[in-house]
């Protein structure tokens, strides 16, 4: 396969397995054409790599890590929810905000551990501190996010040590952002096409998504009365995050083409679905008795951000198999720097 098999319509006359003849087979082609020219050298001896992908697909398991960036956002987005309810006196909402969080993040933390093999994998990742790496960046914020969110909760469940529970509380709420959207900046960081691709508008959609599911988990188990903010985040948080995600595939290009196909297209059209119409029910819950329709409404908010998370997940699994969403985008923008 030479470079000029990879065009936008796949890979044209691969035939995988196949060595290039190269090497002293190839050597002795050239001496039988030859007039008596004789090489200098020994011929070269190398493996090919036809029939192979350009990247290697990443080797996680989808269940690990696809949960792992779904439950991180909904511990960050939870903790500037529960946040906001301790201001403003919603302590039924603070609470469940707080245990939301704190569970959350106890359980993405277990999937990224499940994924790594051992917890010892994610103590090494803290033995330096490198600013330029997402990675390491993110194993410090969820070293330092974690324990904030259980101090909140379990200080609000005691009912004592308030001022530390205070403090946990807004400490987590500071931390919650970052929590929320470090994910999209460490798939952005790779070489996968779909994720790397994304990377201006990859972190809003998770803040959007990441809303939507923290609204969703507050909608189905808060009180109605006390549920307004949580009203709000899950319009807003959905609007950021269909609006951005359909921007996104409007500047990628070619690059978001794995979005339209297979289960990356069913997950996603899934999202919008619950998504959108999480969101509408949501919006009108509150002027209707009874807690069926909110609790409806936040079940559809957490089911929409966990697809989402998945289709993306799959999405970039299936660009990196394909090598025309490597080469061909390289070539395009070699073609427009060079006029």
């Amino acid at each position: 396969m030479s470079g000029s098999d990879v065009t936008r319509e796949g890979v044209q006359g691969a035939r995988p397995g196949r060595d290039a003849p190269t090497g002293a087979r190839a050597g002795r082609h050239r001496r039988r054409r030859g007039r008596g020219e004789q090489p200098m050298v020994p011929d070269a001896r190398f493996s090919s790599y036809y029939g192979k992908p350009v990247l290697n697909k990443p080797t996680w398991e989808p269940l690990d890590i696809a949960g792992y960036l779904y439950l991180g956002g909904l511990a960050g987005a939870s903790s500037l929810l529960a946040a906001g309810a301790h201001t403003t006196g919603r302590p039924g909402l603070g609470r469940v905000a707080k245990l939301g969080a704190a569970g959350a993040i106890t359980l993405s933390l277990a999937a990224l551990v499940h994924d790594l093999g051992r917890p010892a994998r994610f103590l090494n990742m803290l033995r330096v501190f490198k600013p330029t790496s997402p990675m390491n960046m993110g194993s410090w914020l969820l070293a330092g996010y974690a324990p904030l969110t259980m101090a909140a909760a379990a200080a609000d469940v005691a009912g004592r040590h308030r001022l530390v529970g205070t403090a946990a509380t807004g400490a987590a709420a500071v931390l919650g952002p970052a929590v929320a959207t470090y994910t999209a900046v460490l798939l952005s960081d790779t070489a996968v096409p779909s994720w790397h691709d994304g990377y201006r508008e990859l972190p809003f959609v998770f803040a959007g998504s990441a809303a939507t599911a923290a609204a969703g988990l507050a909608l189905a188990c808060t009180p109605s009365a006390q549920a307004g903010p949580a009203r709000r985040m899950a319009v807003g948080g959905a609007a950021l995050e269909l609006g951005t995600f359909q921007l996104m595939k409007h500047r990628m290009g070619l690059t978001a083409e794995p979005y339209e196909h297979g289960k990356p297209h069913r997950l996603l059209r899934a999202a919008e679905l619950l998504t959108g119409g999480g969101a509408v029910l949501a919006a009108c819950a509150g002027r209707w008795r009874g807690r069926t329709p909110a609790a409806v409404a936040g079940a559809a908010l957490l089911a929409g951000s966990a697809a989402l998370r998945f289709a993306v997940f799959h999405a970039g699994v299936h660009s990196a198999e394909d090598p025309k969403y490597t080469v061909v985008p390289q070539r395009e923008r070699l073609a427009a720097r060079d006029g």
